[in-house]
């Protein structure tokens, strides 16, 4: 029962808010229509959101292959996923726990403190809940203490980091309806910062001058498209034509299987704008039932693509300057005496093209582009220094790739050094 509770609904996002939307739109006492249809639609929302990421991760995908396959990178590749699922078989029910229990302290700090933010990206939660609980336990926690303790860094943490977000997202969005709510935060802060040192905010990427016969590249689906597919035809060049049409297309021409990944992708950021449109017009105003009556004034931390139909332009510039930052990071770790960390598309793009959204919202064009790369430094040298630690309590094939979980056990994990306990 408690596997079904944390996996099935606490850790499944669409599931969660729509649990959220369905109470809210209670508390108003709506009509049973109403609460039908908008918990519905929330859920779908994030279906839709959901289904644009894989088809997005799925042309991704074959890109990595590609480039694995053309220059030959070896490394650590950092996933989320896979060191929570490593980590399952001995904090498994301490993680669920600490999940449990964390998010109903993150509803007491959202009622009684000023930090009104409730944290719905069930997946992150889950996430950092198996971080906690494994840097606790290695650290001789056990039990009660090892529950308590780690509920409440867990609380902590879902009110924290959208809190420190929360100025730039009321620059993004021009309101203060929802907050992020996603542990790449560090990184969005630091572009954020980076943009206003570096940038001008009044030459917005999406206001970016263009040709009257290049009009057409105003269509962001189009732009997208015309970039990856340019991306996709240089690494197909040099992965070869034997390579991909042998391992990968299945027989068909390599040119014309890379420009249809291309457009693939493109698709899938398609897809995901349009489900957060639907999101967004669900859970805030069903949300108002909750901040109203049960937790005033707060309000729902959302996964960080719920900003991107502010800035499309700089969603695609934040994650080509993010990835490109943690190809440049993959030649510099070495030197320093760290593990290669080889760069996943995956979170570049998610993470890349938040910074890029914050960047440009205080600095523009200059700023999408420099927090963007700086995001990827982050996330390049952050899970490399978080391997060490990592390693040392028996985790050395992956690391947690985002900001923000790399930040939280590194603390944790030399404070328990400092006490002798690891």
């Amino acid at each position: 029962m408690l596997d079904v509770m944390m996996n099935d609904i606490l850790g499944t996002p669409a599931i969660l808010v729509g649990l959220f939307a369905f109470v809210g739109l209670l508390i108003q006492k709506k009509s049973a229509s109403t609460v039908l249809s908008g918990t519905l639609k929330t859920i779908m929302g994030f279906v839709i959101l959901g289904a644009g990421a894989a088809v997005l991760i799925g042309s991704l995908n074959h890109f990595s292959k590609m480039f694995d396959f053309a220059f030959n990178v070896q490394g650590v590749i950092p996933n989320n996923e896979a060191i929570v699922a490593a980590a399952q078989t001995n904090f498994g029910t301490s993680t669920a726990m600490i999940m449990v229990f964390g998010m109903v302290m993150n509803l007491l700090l959202a009622r009684f403190t000023p930090l009104k933010y409730i944290f719905l990206t069930g997946h992150h939660t889950l996430f950092m809940a198996c971080l906690i609980a494994a840097s606790l336990s290695v650290g001789g926690m056990s039990g009660a203490p090892l529950i308590i303790v780690g509920s409440i860094l867990l609380g902590i943490c879902m009110v924290v980091f959208p809190a420190i977000l929360q100025p730039t997202v009321r620059q993004i969005t021009g309101s203060d309806d929802f907050a992020v709510g996603h542990f790449g935060s560090i990184g969005y802060y630091i572009s954020a910062k980076i943009g206003k040192l570096f940038g001008n905010k009044a030459k917005s990427t999406e206001e970016i001058k263009v040709p009257k016969s290049l009009g057409f590249l105003r269509d962001t689906s189009v732009a997208v498209s015309l970039t990856m597919s340019l991306f996709f035809i240089i690494v197909a060049l040099f992965a070869g034509q034997s390579f991909i049409e042998t391992e990968l297309s299945g027989g068909s021409n390599f040119i014309v299987f890379a420009i249809i990944q291309a457009i693939t992708f493109a698709a899938g950021v398609y897809i995901i704008l349009a489900g957060v449109r639907m999101l967004i017009a669900e859970i805030i105003p069903a949300f108002k039932g909750i901040a109203d009556k049960v937790v005033p004034n707060t309000k729902p931390a959302l996964d960080c693509p719920t900003i991107f139909p502010f800035a499309p332009n700089a969603v695609i510039i934040g994650f080509l300057f993010s990835f490109l930052a943690g190809l440049l990071s993959m030649f510099a770790l070495p030197l320093i005496g760290l593990k290669v960390i080889v760069p996943g598309l995956v979170p570049h793009f998610f993470t890349g093209a938040a910074a890029g959204v914050f960047g440009n919202a205080t600095g523009g064009r200059m700023g999408a582009m420099a927090g963007a790369f700086a995001n990827g430094i982050i996330i390049s040298f952050i899970p490399a220094i978080l391997l060490i630690f990592m390693g040392d309590i028996g985790y050395e094939g992956t690391t947690f790739g985002d900001s923000d979980f790399g930040v939280v056990g590194i603390i944790i994990i030399n404070i328990l050094k400092l006490f002798g306990a690891v």
